[in-house]
């Protein structure tokens, strides 16, 4: 999810839950502790530089169980850091705590706000040596000819 998309939604939401891949609340009373740029600048397995930027708000939960963040609390969050990214519409990520610090992206599905799994991926698999993924067949669909491996062939 954009960062443009993340403020019209929360526009739209009288209270804000966000929910773990695995489909559990984050317990209601979260801080969001950071909102900010995230910048990595790197050179893939390639050789080509690459430079990716997201917004990345880290969300933190305390033992103060009465606090709560409003939407329009966020929305107010959002445009005191946006001049960090320069009014470009990043897409969101998200850290949570799990065993360590966890990078999430955002979605939103039938109005709730889910929090995604971030997958790795090779950015130069033509270049590294990364088998291309082989098509499955099945074995009847073979064509065959002369008539090798077909019944009464002879070959088996």
């Amino acid at each position: 999810m954009k960062i443009s998309e993340f403020q019209e939604l929360l526009k739209s939401l009288e209270n804000l839950e966000i929910f773990l891949p695995d489909g559990h609340l984050i317990p209601a009373h979260f801080h969001i502790t950071e909102a900010g740029l995230n910048t990595r600048h790197f050179v893939d397995c390639g050789g080509t530089e690459r430079l990716e930027k997201s917004v990345n708000f880290q969300l933190w939960v305390a033992n103060d169980l009465d606090h709560r963040l409003s939407p329009s609390k966020l929305l107010g969050i959002i445009r005191k850091a946006a001049v960090l990214w320069e009014g470009e519409d990043l897409v969101v990520e998200m850290e949570y705590q799990a065993d360590t610090i966890a990078r999430y992206g955002l979605i939103e599905r039938d109005g709730k706000l889910m929090l995604t799994c971030l997958q790795t991926a090779c950015l130069a698999q033509d270049q590294c040596g990364v088998p291309a993924v082989k098509t499955k067949l099945n074995l009847k669909d073979l064509v065959t000819t002369g008539g090798c491996c077909t019944p009464g062939g002879g070959c088996c």
